[in-house]
Protein backbone atom coordinates (compact mmCIF):
# COMPACT_ATOMS: atom_id res chain seq x y z
CA UNK A 1 0.00 0.00 0.00
CA UNK A 2 1.64 3.39 -1.16
CA UNK A 3 1.82 6.37 1.16
CA UNK A 4 -0.92 8.92 0.02
CA UNK A 5 -3.40 6.53 -1.42
CA UNK A 6 -6.74 7.42 -0.70
CA UNK A 7 -8.85 5.03 1.07
CA UNK A 8 -12.62 4.39 1.18
CA UNK A 9 -14.65 4.06 4.47
CA UNK A 10 -15.61 0.47 4.96
CA UNK A 11 -19.25 1.16 4.63
CA UNK A 12 -18.69 4.04 1.56
CA UNK A 13 -20.16 1.49 -0.70
CA UNK A 14 -23.35 1.15 1.26
CA UNK A 15 -23.83 4.59 2.46
CA UNK A 16 -23.79 5.87 -0.92
CA UNK A 17 -26.42 2.92 -2.18
CA UNK A 18 -28.77 3.71 0.94
CA UNK A 19 -28.37 -0.10 1.56
CA UNK A 20 -26.25 0.07 5.23
CA UNK A 21 -28.49 -1.18 7.40
CA UNK A 22 -29.34 0.98 10.86
CA UNK A 23 -30.99 -0.12 13.82
CA UNK A 24 -34.62 0.61 12.72
CA UNK A 25 -33.90 -0.99 9.44
CA UNK A 26 -33.68 -4.48 10.54
CA UNK A 27 -35.99 -6.96 10.20
CA UNK A 28 -38.20 -7.29 13.53
CA UNK A 29 -38.95 -10.63 14.98
CA UNK A 30 -41.88 -11.44 15.55
CA UNK A 31 -44.14 -10.48 18.81
CA UNK A 32 -41.91 -7.61 18.38
CA UNK A 33 -43.41 -4.87 21.53
CA UNK A 34 -42.91 -0.78 20.82
CA UNK A 35 -42.11 1.09 23.43
CA UNK A 36 -42.89 4.84 24.14
CA UNK A 37 -41.88 6.90 27.19
CA UNK A 38 -44.85 9.14 28.91
CA UNK A 39 -43.09 12.50 30.49
CA UNK A 40 -42.94 14.45 32.78
CA UNK A 41 -44.99 17.68 32.31
CA UNK A 42 -43.48 19.75 34.71
CA UNK A 43 -39.80 20.66 35.45
CA UNK A 44 -39.86 19.88 39.26
CA UNK A 45 -42.43 17.91 42.03
CA UNK A 46 -43.28 15.28 43.83
CA UNK A 47 -44.58 12.44 42.05
CA UNK A 48 -47.57 11.28 44.14
CA UNK A 49 -48.93 8.58 41.30
CA UNK A 50 -49.36 6.83 38.67
CA UNK A 51 -52.21 5.59 36.80
CA UNK A 52 -51.09 2.49 35.79
CA UNK A 53 -54.44 0.59 35.74
CA UNK A 54 -56.00 3.12 33.61
CA UNK A 55 -52.98 3.10 30.78
CA UNK A 56 -53.34 -0.26 31.21
CA UNK A 57 -56.72 -0.02 30.40
CA UNK A 58 -56.24 1.78 26.72
CA UNK A 59 -56.74 -0.17 23.43
CA UNK A 60 -53.53 -1.54 22.25
CA UNK A 61 -51.83 -1.39 25.18
CA UNK A 62 -49.83 -5.07 26.30
CA UNK A 63 -48.12 -3.94 29.31
CA UNK A 64 -46.81 -1.06 31.34
CA UNK A 65 -43.28 0.03 32.57
CA UNK A 66 -42.43 1.95 36.04
CA UNK A 67 -39.45 2.37 38.27
CA UNK A 68 -41.11 -0.34 40.73
CA UNK A 69 -40.74 -2.73 37.82
CA UNK A 70 -37.39 -2.91 37.31
CA UNK A 71 -35.54 -5.84 38.60
CA UNK A 72 -32.36 -4.22 39.72
CA UNK A 73 -31.04 -0.74 40.19
CA UNK A 74 -32.93 2.24 38.75
CA UNK A 75 -30.44 4.53 37.63
CA UNK A 76 -28.24 4.77 34.69
CA UNK A 77 -25.57 7.61 36.06
CA UNK A 78 -22.48 7.23 33.98
CA UNK A 79 -19.94 8.20 36.77
CA UNK A 80 -22.36 9.39 39.69
CA UNK A 81 -25.26 7.23 41.01
CA UNK A 82 -27.84 9.50 40.38
CA UNK A 83 -30.03 9.34 37.20
CA UNK A 84 -32.92 7.34 37.59
CA UNK A 85 -34.06 5.31 34.61
CA UNK A 86 -37.59 6.17 35.32
CA UNK A 87 -38.64 8.77 37.82
CA UNK A 88 -39.11 7.49 41.08
CA UNK A 89 -40.82 10.12 44.23
CA UNK A 90 -39.73 13.09 42.32
CA UNK A 91 -39.30 14.52 38.52
CA UNK A 92 -36.52 16.70 38.00
CA UNK A 93 -36.99 18.40 34.71
CA UNK A 94 -39.91 18.65 32.09
CA UNK A 95 -39.69 16.10 29.62
CA UNK A 96 -38.68 13.11 31.95
CA UNK A 97 -39.36 9.62 31.32
CA UNK A 98 -41.66 8.64 34.25
CA UNK A 99 -43.05 5.17 32.55
CA UNK A 100 -42.85 2.96 29.65
CA UNK A 101 -45.77 1.76 27.05
CA UNK A 102 -45.81 -1.52 25.19
CA UNK A 103 -48.14 -1.82 22.51
CA UNK A 104 -47.86 -3.97 19.28
CA UNK A 105 -47.71 -1.24 17.69
CA UNK A 106 -45.66 1.93 17.62
CA UNK A 107 -48.19 4.60 16.94
CA UNK A 108 -50.72 3.35 19.70
CA UNK A 109 -47.85 3.50 22.02
CA UNK A 110 -46.83 6.61 21.16
CA UNK A 111 -50.23 7.88 21.56
CA UNK A 112 -51.17 6.67 24.74
CA UNK A 113 -48.03 8.07 26.22
CA UNK A 114 -48.48 11.47 24.98
CA UNK A 115 -51.45 11.79 27.29
CA UNK A 116 -48.64 11.12 30.07
CA UNK A 117 -50.81 14.31 32.05
CA UNK A 118 -54.03 12.21 32.34
CA UNK A 119 -52.59 9.70 34.08
CA UNK A 120 -49.77 11.31 36.82
CA UNK A 121 -50.37 13.26 40.05
CA UNK A 122 -48.08 15.52 40.69
CA UNK A 123 -46.93 18.19 43.24
CA UNK A 124 -45.17 21.10 41.71
CA UNK A 125 -42.49 22.10 43.52
CA UNK A 126 -39.82 25.46 42.97
CA UNK A 127 -37.44 25.23 40.11
CA UNK A 128 -34.15 26.06 39.42
CA UNK A 129 -33.95 26.84 35.58
CA UNK A 130 -30.36 28.77 35.23
CA UNK A 131 -27.35 28.21 36.62
CA UNK A 132 -27.34 31.61 38.50
CA UNK A 133 -30.30 30.75 40.53
CA UNK A 134 -28.42 27.18 40.97
CA UNK A 135 -24.97 28.85 42.44
CA UNK A 136 -26.97 31.07 44.22
CA UNK A 137 -29.35 28.07 46.32
CA UNK A 138 -25.09 26.35 46.51
CA UNK A 139 -27.12 23.60 43.93
CA UNK A 140 -24.19 21.51 42.31
CA UNK A 141 -24.25 17.67 41.23
CA UNK A 142 -20.78 17.58 41.84
CA UNK A 143 -18.32 19.52 44.38
CA UNK A 144 -16.93 22.98 42.40
CA UNK A 145 -13.41 22.82 41.63
CA UNK A 146 -10.60 26.05 41.71
CA UNK A 147 -7.46 26.03 40.37
CA UNK A 148 -5.14 29.16 41.17
CA UNK A 149 -1.59 30.04 39.96
CA UNK A 150 0.26 32.97 40.91
CA UNK A 151 -1.28 36.09 42.28
CA UNK A 152 -4.26 36.91 40.55
CA UNK A 153 -5.62 39.78 42.49
CA UNK A 154 -1.98 41.41 43.10
CA UNK A 155 -1.25 41.15 39.26
CA UNK A 156 -4.59 43.13 38.31
CA UNK A 157 -4.06 45.26 40.79
CA UNK A 158 -0.73 46.39 39.29
CA UNK A 159 -1.96 46.21 35.73
CA UNK A 160 -2.36 49.80 33.83
CA UNK A 161 -6.29 48.91 31.94
CA UNK A 162 -9.02 46.40 33.98
CA UNK A 163 -12.36 44.67 31.87
CA UNK A 164 -14.75 43.12 33.63
CA UNK A 165 -17.53 41.56 32.21
CA UNK A 166 -20.13 38.39 32.21
CA UNK A 167 -20.06 35.97 29.17
CA UNK A 168 -23.12 33.78 28.53
CA UNK A 169 -22.52 30.81 25.99
CA UNK A 170 -25.84 28.92 25.28
CA UNK A 171 -26.50 24.74 25.05
CA UNK A 172 -26.38 23.22 21.48
CA UNK A 173 -28.22 20.08 20.17
CA UNK A 174 -26.45 17.39 19.34
CA UNK A 175 -28.75 16.74 15.85
CA UNK A 176 -27.69 13.36 14.70
CA UNK A 177 -29.37 11.84 11.86
CA UNK A 178 -30.25 8.58 13.40
CA UNK A 179 -32.42 9.36 16.69
CA UNK A 180 -31.59 7.23 20.28
CA UNK A 181 -33.02 4.06 19.79
CA UNK A 182 -32.45 0.54 21.32
CA UNK A 183 -34.05 -2.63 20.43
CA UNK A 184 -33.67 -5.79 22.79
CA UNK A 185 -33.93 -9.54 21.98
CA UNK A 186 -34.23 -12.52 24.42
CA UNK A 187 -32.10 -15.15 24.11
CA UNK A 188 -31.35 -18.40 25.52
CA UNK A 189 -30.16 -18.88 29.04
CA UNK A 190 -31.62 -15.71 30.28
CA UNK A 191 -29.54 -13.40 28.00
CA UNK A 192 -30.37 -10.36 26.12
CA UNK A 193 -29.25 -9.00 22.47
CA UNK A 194 -29.73 -5.74 22.45
CA UNK A 195 -28.98 -3.29 19.18
CA UNK A 196 -28.30 -0.06 20.66
CA UNK A 197 -26.91 3.22 18.69
CA UNK A 198 -23.99 3.67 21.13
CA UNK A 199 -21.26 5.46 21.67
CA UNK A 200 -20.58 3.22 24.52
CA UNK A 201 -21.46 -0.60 23.89
CA UNK A 202 -19.76 -1.38 26.85
CA UNK A 203 -21.43 1.07 29.52
CA UNK A 204 -24.98 0.08 27.96
CA UNK A 205 -24.06 -3.52 28.45
CA UNK A 206 -23.23 -2.24 32.49
CA UNK A 207 -26.07 -0.15 32.76
CA UNK A 208 -28.43 -2.29 31.67
CA UNK A 209 -27.16 -5.68 33.67
CA UNK A 210 -27.31 -3.11 36.63
CA UNK A 211 -30.50 -2.10 35.69
CA UNK A 212 -31.84 -6.00 35.63
CA UNK A 213 -29.70 -7.15 38.69
CA UNK A 214 -27.67 -9.91 36.48
CA UNK A 215 -24.13 -10.45 35.56
CA UNK A 216 -22.92 -8.45 32.57
CA UNK A 217 -22.04 -11.53 30.57
CA UNK A 218 -25.56 -12.11 30.02
CA UNK A 219 -26.17 -9.01 28.28
CA UNK A 220 -24.95 -8.54 24.41
CA UNK A 221 -24.80 -4.95 23.14
CA UNK A 222 -24.04 -4.37 19.06
CA UNK A 223 -23.77 -1.48 17.39
CA UNK A 224 -23.06 -2.09 13.64
CA UNK A 225 -23.06 1.25 12.69
CA UNK A 226 -24.38 4.79 14.17
CA UNK A 227 -26.29 7.42 12.25
CA UNK A 228 -24.09 9.90 14.47
CA UNK A 229 -23.93 10.69 18.22
CA UNK A 230 -21.37 13.80 18.63
CA UNK A 231 -21.37 12.79 22.04
CA UNK A 232 -24.87 12.51 22.37
CA UNK A 233 -24.94 8.96 22.60
CA UNK A 234 -21.88 8.38 25.06
CA UNK A 235 -23.87 8.07 28.47
CA UNK A 236 -27.53 9.35 27.34
CA UNK A 237 -28.18 6.33 25.43
CA UNK A 238 -28.47 4.11 28.90
CA UNK A 239 -32.02 5.57 29.60
CA UNK A 240 -33.23 3.84 26.14
CA UNK A 241 -31.29 0.97 26.14
CA UNK A 242 -32.01 -0.25 29.81
CA UNK A 243 -35.99 0.29 29.56
CA UNK A 244 -36.38 -1.76 26.10
CA UNK A 245 -34.39 -3.92 27.86
CA UNK A 246 -36.05 -4.32 31.08
CA UNK A 247 -39.58 -4.55 29.04
CA UNK A 248 -37.93 -7.15 26.52
CA UNK A 249 -37.29 -9.38 30.07
CA UNK A 250 -40.50 -9.07 31.68
CA UNK A 251 -42.67 -9.34 28.75
CA UNK A 252 -40.09 -12.55 26.97
CA UNK A 253 -40.82 -10.90 23.95
CA UNK A 254 -38.41 -8.63 21.88
CA UNK A 255 -38.84 -4.93 22.54
CA UNK A 256 -37.95 -1.90 20.39
CA UNK A 257 -37.97 1.36 21.45
CA UNK A 258 -37.66 4.57 18.91
CA UNK A 259 -37.59 8.12 19.89
CA UNK A 260 -39.14 10.68 17.84
CA UNK A 261 -37.45 13.49 17.18
CA UNK A 262 -39.21 15.97 19.72
CA UNK A 263 -39.23 13.50 22.42
CA UNK A 264 -35.56 13.34 21.21
CA UNK A 265 -35.17 16.71 22.52
CA UNK A 266 -36.90 16.57 25.50
CA UNK A 267 -35.50 14.14 27.15
CA UNK A 268 -31.32 14.48 26.09
CA UNK A 269 -29.04 16.57 27.03
CA UNK A 270 -27.24 19.08 25.04
CA UNK A 271 -23.55 21.06 25.12
CA UNK A 272 -23.75 22.54 28.75
CA UNK A 273 -24.61 26.48 28.53
CA UNK A 274 -22.07 28.27 30.71
CA UNK A 275 -21.76 31.93 32.41
CA UNK A 276 -18.13 33.33 32.88
CA UNK A 277 -17.83 36.42 35.08
CA UNK A 278 -14.72 37.32 34.19
CA UNK A 279 -12.32 40.17 35.50
CA UNK A 280 -8.32 40.68 33.90
CA UNK A 281 -5.68 42.88 33.92
CA UNK A 282 -3.73 43.47 31.23
CA UNK A 283 -0.75 46.50 30.03
CA UNK A 284 -1.32 48.79 26.96
CA UNK A 285 0.15 46.05 24.64
CA UNK A 286 -2.95 43.76 25.43
CA UNK A 287 -0.47 41.67 27.06
CA UNK A 288 -2.34 39.61 30.31
CA UNK A 289 -1.33 40.18 33.42
CA UNK A 290 -3.55 38.35 35.74
CA UNK A 291 -7.10 36.62 35.37
CA UNK A 292 -9.98 36.14 37.67
CA UNK A 293 -12.68 33.74 36.41
CA UNK A 294 -16.54 32.61 37.65
CA UNK A 295 -17.83 29.33 35.12
CA UNK A 296 -20.76 28.58 35.78
CA UNK A 297 -22.01 25.12 34.23
CA UNK A 298 -25.27 24.39 33.65
CA UNK A 299 -25.17 20.90 34.08
CA UNK A 300 -28.79 20.23 34.30
CA UNK A 301 -30.50 17.34 37.30
CA UNK A 302 -27.93 15.19 37.51
CA UNK A 303 -23.81 14.76 37.07
CA UNK A 304 -23.76 12.60 33.83
CA UNK A 305 -20.17 13.50 32.49
CA UNK A 306 -20.40 17.71 33.66
CA UNK A 307 -17.07 16.71 36.29
CA UNK A 308 -15.25 15.92 33.25
CA UNK A 309 -16.73 19.10 31.37
CA UNK A 310 -16.66 21.78 33.81
CA UNK A 311 -12.98 20.62 34.47
CA UNK A 312 -11.76 20.59 30.57
CA UNK A 313 -13.65 24.34 30.49
CA UNK A 314 -10.75 25.07 33.55
CA UNK A 315 -7.98 23.76 31.29
CA UNK A 316 -9.28 25.11 28.50
CA UNK A 317 -9.45 28.47 29.57
CA UNK A 318 -5.72 29.80 28.88
CA UNK A 319 -6.20 28.41 25.18
CA UNK A 320 -2.22 28.14 24.06
CA UNK A 321 -1.32 30.92 26.14
CA UNK A 322 0.95 30.50 29.62
CA UNK A 323 -1.16 33.01 32.25
CA UNK A 324 1.20 33.45 35.47
CA UNK A 325 -0.92 34.81 37.60
CA UNK A 326 -5.02 33.02 37.31
CA UNK A 327 -7.51 32.11 39.12
CA UNK A 328 -10.60 30.27 37.90
CA UNK A 329 -13.22 28.94 39.93
CA UNK A 330 -15.62 26.49 38.63
CA UNK A 331 -19.27 25.17 39.79
CA UNK A 332 -21.56 22.60 38.10
CA UNK A 333 -24.73 23.97 39.01
CA UNK A 334 -27.28 21.86 39.39
CA UNK A 335 -30.77 23.13 37.71
CA UNK A 336 -34.14 21.29 36.65
CA UNK A 337 -33.59 20.57 32.86
CA UNK A 338 -32.39 18.08 30.81
CA UNK A 339 -29.12 16.80 32.25
CA UNK A 340 -26.51 18.12 29.81
CA UNK A 341 -23.50 15.83 28.43
CA UNK A 342 -20.66 15.52 26.29
CA UNK A 343 -20.83 17.30 22.96
CA UNK A 344 -18.04 17.04 20.06
CA UNK A 345 -14.67 19.44 21.98
CA UNK A 346 -16.77 19.63 25.15
CA UNK A 347 -15.66 22.25 27.99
Amino acid sequence: MSAGRPLAHESAVLHVQGSAPYIDDLPEWAGTLHAALGLSPIAHGELLSIDVDKIKAQPGVVAVLTAQDIPGVNDCGAIVHDDPILAEGRVHYLGQPVFAVLSASRDTARRVAARAKEFLTLKALPALLTPEAAHAAQSYVVPPMHLHRGDAAQAMATAPHRLAQTLHIGGQEQFYLEGQISYAIPTENHGLHVHCSTQHPSEMQHAIAHALGWHAHQVKVECRRMGGGFGGKESQSAVFACVASVAAHLTGRPVKLRLDRDDDFMITGKRHPFSYDYNVGFDGTGRIMGLHVVQLADCGHSADLSGPVADRAIFHTDNAYFLEHVKIESYRCKTHKQSHTAFRGFG
